[in-house]
């Protein structure tokens, strides 16, 4: 008998939690969210689509920073330019002042004389010797006159082609602060919204992401050691490739800062233009400038050092380290680190000290 009441029992439950459960399904009731899987996420992407979607906003952004840097450099080039031409305009005035001086003096002089030039005074002396002297007293002092007078005459023409160098450098440099100014406030665009998508995934979800983003470096990576595209990964490094090597490693594990060139945090190419400074040998700031200033080499002859530039728009660039792997900062929300050489779209590769 217990038995039969048991399960008559359980059978009335199940009845009941069916009828319970029949009325939400007719009101269509909203089913209950999956839980976060590594294949879906917010708006109905997947997490692949996410992935891809962030890295080309960070990608803008870099190409945005790459931008501003360079807009930033030529600034401080017409800024040191600028300071010189104002020195040469007070050295020009100086000079224009000291001419004038000297004029001066020589009238003083003539006037002094009672108004006689000296060549008519000798002349007058009666002394056939210092006549002749006198003469080439006389020639020497009228060539020294025009000359002083020519020289004024120049003064004043470079003055005034300085002057006018100097106001459209202000002008460029003008330009160059609204180019600054719209570069980062389209950086600061796109790296909010690349936030705003990781903010929203969950907590698996964004380890998820991590993941995939390793996924496809390594995925790209293998398939460019396959190609055969570099023939020895080990060459060896120059002297100052080393020292580049030695510096950018020594910067693994501190954050991404755009527009960063160290100590505590770097942007890509600030951390690239920072190693070859510390081996003695200044490069370009901007990784498009590196890339269009530095001599290009073949991808398969590179040796550590050297620096890869990544994108069609050269908007990347990390250093090579041997072993098929390069040093790199990578982008806001991440730290200096190692990758695979490969794991990106390669443009070129440029070598600082050819």
């Amino acid at each position: 008998m217990n038995r039969r009441h048991c399960a008559s029992a359980a059978i009335t439950l199940v009845c009941a939690l069916a009828l319970l459960t029949a009325p939400a399904q007719a009101l269509a009731a909203p089913a209950p969210e999956p839980a976060p899987s590594s294949s879906s996420a917010p708006g109905g992407k997947s997490l692949e689509e996410v992935r891809q979607e962030i890295d080309t906003l960070y990608r803008k952004a870099g190409a945005a920073t790459d931008a501003y840097n360079l807009a930033k450099e030529e600034a401080e080039k017409q800024s040191k330019e600028l300071a010189r031409l104002t020195e040469a305009i007070t050295d020009g005035r100086a000079r224009i002042a000291d001419l004038k001086s000297r004029a001066g003096a020589q009238a003083r002089e003539q006037y002094r004389n009672g108004g006689l030039p000296l060549g008519a005074q000798l002349v007058l002396s009666g002394d056939p010797g210092l006549f002749m002297d006198g003469v080439n007293q006389v020639r020497q002092g009228q060539q020294a006159t025009k000359g002083m007078l020519s020289e004024l005459e120049q003064a004043q023409e470079d003055l005034e082609t300085y002057t006018k160098d100097a106001s459209l450098n202000w002008e460029k440099i003008e330009a160059g602060r609204l180019k600054q100014a719209k570069a980062k406030k389209r950086i600061n665009a796109q790296i909010a919204a690349a936030k705003k998508i990781e903010a929203q995934l969950e907590k698996e979800e964004r380890a998820r992401l991590l993941e995939l983003e390793k996924e496809a470096a390594s995925t790209a990576q293998n398939a460019w050691l396959s190609s055969g595209a570099l023939k020895e990964i080990d060459r060896e490094a120059s002297a100052g490739g080393k020292a580049a090597v030695a510096f950018a490693t020594a910067q693994i594990g501190k954050p991404y800062v755009w527009g960063a060139e160290g100590p505590d945090s770097y942007d890509c190419s600030g951390l690239t233009s920072q190693a070859w400074a510390a081996a003695k040998r200044p490069i370009p700031r901007t990784s498009q400038e590196q890339w269009r200033r530095l001599p290009h080499i073949a991808v398969q002859d590179m040796r550590p050092g050297d620096l890869i530039i990544y994108h069609s728009d050269a908007s990347h660039v990390g250093m090579y380290v041997g072993g098929g792997s390069i040093v790199h900062a990578p982008r806001p929300g991440r730290n200096v680190t190692p990758a695979g050489a490969g794991s990106m779209e390669i443009l070129g590769v440029v070598r600082p000290d050819r």
